[in-house]
């Protein structure tokens, strides 16, 4: 089976590289002669573990090419998928639906054969009928469910984890109201039938909502316990044993109950927000969702001020230097998209503070790191964490890399600049260390207050 990927992203990259792996002829199209020529070389334009060497052993035995003629490579295809971006839109909130539509017109224009044509961008509720429309148009000549169908089949791709969430997924979700299609795709899924992972067949709409409340379902789980922590911090509780103790019960679970400074990524900012601008489209508005993005919006901001009331404790803030651990939105990533990074350095900068930023992935090149640089002009860049520490107020742990997780703190101690009235400053906003280990240090964590 032959497949052509429209968009050589994060989706179209991963999922192109893993359909190669299981021995099927994959093209990824992309319009970013730059970008193909550097994939065509096995450079990868996105940091995530293990994704080179895919690219590198689909190239090599010939299953995986990368092009810039989306019309040959469709004209071949049994399967076309269409992963191109669907940000936000500006002014609204809505997603952008301008790359899938101009994606729907160019495949329409190189259909020659039956081809099931896939939304595996996140797209909202609708859009896959729209996409059918769109094809029917350009190419009267066509007929769904004889030349072409339209199926919905959104990815679930974890940035960090993502080879492993693809090759062993929770589940594959697939929208179709065609019984051809549906065979076109089990067969494209097969592989993962051998594992006996749950393939859920469902209509169009459904599918492509599932994609949307999986999000909303998540980011209000992250939402919940980061409110949760500021109870507990009031009241002298633990978020971390909280977050264990109600984890435990099956009916929620352990995963997302992580203590932080907000979500960040290419997913649940933008999800969250297209939900909502749907559900009011709808006139069904989801009061939980908009409530879950207010809230997370406020925790960064809140996250700023902590670190500037701490830093005010010991003297005027302007003028203190601040050494910053991590910038991603999460680690094992490049990504900075809605990183509450980007909205906690700019308002220390905004206050005076010096800010010094140590990041494991921007000396390795990671093109997205480097752009920062623009709009952060004041910002120094340091080589090492402790590097990042010298001449240093206070040391603050934004993004929980390995790295991260074993620092020398009798080290840090004799690094930091610390007023004889007080001691060395740590804001841990990952919860990485127990506070009963932090002798010597003021320590300031999430969630663990004292009664």
């Amino acid at each position: 089976m032959k497949i052509v990927m429209v968009g050589s992203g994060y989706v179209g990259l991963v999922t192109g590289a893993c359909f190669a792996e299981f021995g099927f002829e994959v093209t990824n199209v992309d319009i970013d002669e730059h970008k193909i020529k550097a994939l065509n070389q096995a450079k990868i334009p996105i940091y995530e573990p293990g994704l080179e060497s895919l690219v590198q052993q689909g190239l090599k035995k010939g299953r995986l090419t990368f092009t810039t003629n989306l019309a040959q490579a469709v004209q071949k295809a049994q399967v076309v998928m269409i992963a191109v971006g669907t940000p936000s839109r500006c002014g609204d909130g809505h997603a952008d639906l301008s790359y899938v539509f101009q994606a729907a017109e160019q495949i329409a224009a190189s259909l020659t054969s039956y081809t099931v044509v896939v939304t595996k961008s996140t797209v909202p509720v609708g859009t896959s009928r729209q996409v059918a429309e769109i094809i029917e148009r350009a190419r009267p000549d066509l007929k769904q469910g004889v030349d072409f169908d339209v199926a919905s089949n959104p990815e679930f791709l974890r940035e960090g984890s993502a080879i492993n969430d693809f090759m062993r997924p929770d589940r594959v979700v697939v929208g179709t109201d065609s019984d051809k299609a549906k065979q076109v795709l089990s067969h494209l899924y097969r592989p993962l039938y051998l594992i006996e992972t749950p393939i859920v067949f469902t209509n169009i709409e459904t599918a492509e909502l599932i994609k949307y409340a999986a999000n909303g379902f998540l980011a209000t789980k992250i939402a919940f316990i980061n409110q949760l922590s500021d109870l507990c911090e009031k009241v002298g509780a633990d978020v971390q044993e909280l977050a264990k103790g109600i984890g435990l019960d099956g009916r929620i679970g352990r995963k997302f109950l992580n203590v932080g400074p907000g979500y960040g990524g290419s997913c649940f900012p933008k999800d969250t927000l297209a939900l909502s601008k749907t559900a009011h489209d709808q006139k069904t508005p989801l009061t939980l969702v908009d409530a879950v993005i207010k809230a997370n919006d406020d925790r960064k901001l809140d996250m700023a001020a902590r670190i500037l009331g701490a830093l005010k404790k010991r003297g005027a803030v302007e003028g203190q230097q601040v050494a910053v651990l991590g910038i991603t939105f999460k680690p094992n990533t490049d990504d900075l998209r809605d990183a509450p990074s980007l909205v906690i350095i700019p308002a220390l900068i905004k206050a005076g503070v010096k800010v010094c930023v140590y990041d494991p992935l921007y000396y390795l090149g990671a093109e997205r790191l480097e752009a920062i640089e623009k709009d952060w002009p004041s910002v120094t860049w340091a080589e090492g964490p402790y590097q990042a520490m010298e001449q240093a107020d206070a040391v603050v742990i934004l993004t929980e890399w390995n790295e991260f997780r074993a620092l020398d703190i009798n080290r840090m101690k004799s690094i930091l600049k610390t007023p004889t009235t007080a001691l060395p400053l740590l804001i841990d906003f990952r919860n990485i260390y127990k506070p009963a280990e932090m002798g010597g240090v003021d320590y300031c964590s999430l969630g663990r207050g004292v009664a």
